[in-house]
């Protein structure tokens, strides 16, 4: 199975300073020095996944840096306990049942640390699901370097596939509803690229991925604004461009937002029925609707049956747990 494809988002057109430029410069320059240690079929594998590699490699410095820091930093067990000349073989395993993601990111981070001396082979692609058992990466190499970067490969290999299984959950849960499944804001700082690329793995969909692409006017700028229309009306004559979602808690609130020329509603912590009179509402009009608050994979199916456009779940990247994935190192003969 082809790895999963999803084109990577338009850059937002704005004006550059001279600091801008020379960081782009200095960081499309890291970024191209870096891709020359990755393979061809590791970088391919990479570029299928439409991350943007800045971001990837950026993310994969960070955590190789937690482990051996400073220029001379040294993995001390391996280097006490592992013979330098020793070389074999290995191969990352599913402990559990579920759906991967982060399969070329964590090819890379053995690329990166030990270059040419390491063969990685993905043996299935993101999106795919896994049983106990199952091969997911094979690696070869000096044994002393894959001992050093198997805990940061498996850190986001674990992480991002705890994010794509339980987005599947909760895909499969609404399947049939016509409900999209989506994501928040709700990510772990410096990682929201990769948790929401592991979300669209698992079968789920995108919410915005910063506070500049679209607007969510949540119960705060409400009460600072004065109201739901005088929100709505403040944000669409500031940047009119841009999608503008309300977040309501009442049908009274829906009816106004709708009113106004709300693009997309937040139903938050909606009761059925008041989700059901809001779809009534505000399908009519062409406005979207999105459930959220309080939302669990037993009542999905029924949030979703209501009529909602969207469930948002939160949960997906701040609370998914890690999928059991493991090293096996072949014994040496």
């Amino acid at each position: 199975m082809s790895p999963t494809r999803v084109a990577p988002a338009e850059p937002s057109t704005t004006t550059r300073t001279t600091t801008e430029t020379t960081t782009e410069t200095t960081t499309e320059t890291t970024t191209e020095t870096t891709a020359a240690q990755i393979s061809a079929p590791v970088l391919t594998a990479l570029r299928s996944t439409g991350l943007a590699e800045s971001v990837v490699f950026d993310v994969i410095r960070r955590a190789l840096n937690e482990d051996l820091p400073g220029p001379d930093g040294e993995d001390a067990t391996s280097a006490a306990t592992v013979d330098a000349a020793l070389t074999s073989h290995g191969s990352v395993v599913s402990r559990a049942d579920g759906v991967v993601a982060g399969v070329p990111v964590a090819a890379a981070v053995f690329e990166l640390l030990l270059g040419p001396a390491v063969t990685v082979t993905p043996v299935i692609a993101d999106g795919d699901r896994v049983a106990p058992g199952t091969a997911v990466l094979q690696v070869s190499g000096p044994v002393r370097g894959l001992l050093t970067a198997e805990r940061t490969a498996l850190n986001l290999l674990c992480h991002l596939s705890g994010v794509a299984t339980a987005t599947r959950r909760w895909v499969d849960a609404v399947a049939g509803t016509g409900a999209v499944v989506r994501d928040t804001r709700k990510t772990l700082p410096g990682l929201r690229a990769l948790e929401k690329y592991a979300v669209r793995c698992g079968g789920g969909s995108n919410h915005r991925m910063s506070l500049t692409d679209a607007a969510l006017v949540k119960d705060n700028h409400v009460i600072a604004a004065g109201g739901v229309a005088a929100a709505f009306a403040a944000v669409r004559a500031r940047f009119p461009h841009l999608a503008v979602e309300v977040e309501c808690d009442t049908v009274e609130q829906v009816s106004e937002a709708v009113g106004a020329g709300a693009d997309l509603i937040l139903c938050d912590n909606m009761s059925l029925d008041d989700l059901r009179a809001s779809v009534a509402i505000a399908r009519p009009a062409g406005v979207l609707l999105e459930a959220s608050g309080g939302l669990t994979l037993d009542v999905a199916a029924a949030v979703a049956s209501t009529g909602v456009n969207y469930l948002a779940v939160g949960g997906l990247t701040h609370s998914a747990p890690a999928l059991d994935l493991g090293f096996d190192l072949a014994v040496a003969g």
